[in-house]
């Protein structure tokens, strides 16, 4: 690749990894600064937490590092050498192993004062937190969505809130100290804004050429889980979203000769981020957008900013991963239409099971009502030794061979 063939950099990058590098900072030195941390599952509602300046720390966002760091495979060994299955999630096996050997790329995460569950993005997690509430011996909060398979009822409205209401207590008792009603009002507009926010920036790729691929939103994305309902996130996502902005005024693609768009199902392959990209920007296709990034503003609609604290209920239960199989391939064929995208490509992870149970499903809906080739890729968010780069190659050749000639004949 020639240096008039790569890619230009995103300026915002940067600036991203500043703020992260100072999130982190302030959470591992949150016990000397007289701060709480709590560590929440990435789906959880976070917002209160926020309004109650609780820290929130993030083990599935630690794990994505993790695998990205290329640091996934000696913590799943040791998890494993601990008796845990190889079948249980990587993020978990990691995480559980990090709290042990103080490993990964920051030297493990500050030790929680508290642990907040939410079921909405799947089952493995109330194991798993209770594992750690055990081992750091603090108080867990479990908060149960049932899944939406056939609709949000009155029912599943009324469970959901009076958890809300006690996962409020929790957070009082825990902390000791009550929660100002005024300041969950404004964390929960900044929630909001974020949100819409990073949707307008996901939105962006729909431009041709793409001003960045899904690739980019991965990295892009931790500020609307770690920092939602923060001015920071939000006045980031303003910034970031005048870049894409520009880029699109200026024809500026990220993948060099764009002449392909994809669409990407379920969580990164963390450790192959940078090979995948290479790879797929090599047959100039460019992944222009993804199932997991929009997954923080999938149930926008569902929030009320006058009342979020009582519209948290119905907007966490309805994310992406807690709906039905129909509903989930009602979202792609609205994103296969709008980025107008050429073909699929589903990762098969063997961690997540949730995520990739009904992906037959999905695929055999996508190929009737859009016609569109798809690959499945097998693999594992974290654990590299579910991977295999050449037949991986093999396999992408193939696929976009198909999408050439399709695009050819039409």
């Amino acid at each position: 690749m020639t240096d008039k063939d790569k890619p230009i950099k995103i300026k915002s990058a940067k600036k991203m990894r500043d703020i992260m590098g100072l999130y982190y900072m302030d959470a591992l030195t949150a016990s000397q600064n007289n701060k709480l941390v709590a560590w929440i599952t990435s789906g959880g509602p976070v917002e209160p937490l926020v309004a109650m300046d609780i820290i929130p720390v993030y083990p599935e966002n630690h794990g994505a590092m993790i695998g990205a760091s290329k640091m996934g495979e000696d913590l799943c060994v040791k998890a494993e050498e601990m008796g845990y299955s190889t079948d249980l999630c990587s993020y978990a096996r990691a995480d559980i192993a990090c709290s042990v050997v103080k490993g990964g790329p920051i030297g493990g995460l500050p030790r929680p004062d508290m642990l907040v569950c939410c079921t909405n993005i799947c089952g493995t997690v109330l194991k798993w937190y209770e594992v750690q509430a055990r081992f750091f011996d603090v108080p867990l909060f479990i908060l149960d969505t049932p899944v939406c398979h056939t609709g949000y009822t009155p029912e599943i409205d009324t469970y959901v809130k009076t958890q809300i209401r006690e996962y409020i207590e929790f957070l009082e008792k825990t902390s000791k100290r009550k929660l100002d009603h005024d300041r969950m009002d404004e964390v929960g507009k900044l929630s909001l804004e974020g949100q819409k926010l990073w949707q307008k920036v996901l939105n962006t790729t729909a431009g041709k050429p793409s001003p960045m691929s899904a690739f980019d939103a991965f990295f892009f994305l931790a500020l609307i889980v770690t920092l939602r309902g923060t001015r920071t996130a939000v006045d980031f996502y303003k910034e970031l979203l005048a870049e894409m902005e520009e880029r699109i005024a200026q024809g500026i693609g990220v993948v060099p000769d764009e002449k392909y768009r994809l669409l990407w199902d379920n969580l990164p392959v963390w450790h192959q981020l940078k090979w995948l990209s290479a790879t797929f920007a090599g047959h100039r296709a460019c992944l222009v957008a993804d199932t997991y990034t929009s997954a923080w503003c999938s149930a926008i609609e569902n929030i009320d900013p006058d009342n979020f604290l009582d519209s948290m209920a119905r907007a966490y239960t309805g994310i992406y991963l807690n709906i039905g199989v129909d509903q989930m391939a009602a979202q792609v064929l609205d994103y296969i239409r709008f980025y107008d995208v050429n073909g699929m490509v589903m990762h098969s992870n063997r961690s997540c099971k949730p995520y990739s149970f009904g992906q037959m499903d999905i695929m055999n809906i996508i190929r009737k009502k859009a016609g569109i080739p798809i690959l499945m890729l097998e693999a594992d968010m974290t654990d590299p030794r579910s991977f295999a780069r050449s037949q991986a190659q093999t396999r992408i050749d193939a696929f976009m061979e198909i999408v050439r000639q399709r695009g050819a004949a039409s």
